[in-house]
């Protein structure tokens, strides 16, 4: 049996972009770095036709999701849950066909990405952590859950890894859109304790 290396693929994934709202803005290591990431990630799947779909963790109390972001268009699916895969989500996931990748990112590393990992892990969706579009309100509990998600078998990447990988070619129909994505490096959003640390 062919061994699971984690190619990315436009035809079968989703971007699950998870609670990046405006009362987690003062308390987030590094959020506006992490929003500036997932917001390119979204600009990238309208470009290259990979659905998002986006949920807010308890509205009501923690405001709707930051402007920055660019979600304007999508709806919002409210939860309570730490996992995105409430039923709303998992009822898109089914009109999208089931994708068999996940693309993730969003807060907090260690609760609701983590919950919403281990969901899609056993589901066997495929699951790929943007780095350095996920984060917690403490760096300890962001590098540890992205150690632990890799444990369980989530693949663990970067923005501009992502990018590059779902295009695969200069050639691709939307590299140059794709390519201004990329004009400017990913911010340091804090990661190089996490390969010193472990």
């Amino acid at each position: 049996m062919a061994r699971v290396v984690g190619r990315l693929s436009t035809k079968d994934s989703v971007l699950l972009l998870c609670d990046m709202q405006e009362k987690f803005r003062p308390n987030i290591f590094q959020f506006t770095n992490i929003v500036s990431n997932a917001a390119r990630l979204l600009q990238a799947s309208r470009v290259l036709g990979i659905p998002p779909i986006l949920t807010e963790q308890y509205p009501k109390g923690l405001g709707p999701t930051v402007p920055e972001l660019g979600a304007e268009g999508l709806t919002a699916h409210a939860k309570t849950s730490f996992t995105m895969m409430i039923e709303a989500v998992e009822k898109e996931m089914q009109t999208l066909g089931n994708p068999k990748q996940a693309i993730l990112c969003g807060i907090e590393a260690h609760a609701c990405i983590a919950c919403t990992t281990f969901d899609l892990l056993e589901k066997g969706i495929e699951v790929h952590i943007v780095a350095d579009a996920v984060s917690s309100r403490s760096q300890t509990d962001r590098l540890f859950a992205l150690s632990r998600l890799k444990q369980s078998g989530a693949f663990l990447t970067t923005t501009e890894a992502v990018l590059l990988q779902l295009v695969q070619d200069a050639k691709h129909p939307n590299f140059k859109e794709i390519q201004k994505l990329l004009a400017h490096p990913s911010p340091d959003t804090g990661l190089l304790g996490f390969f010193s640390a472990l």
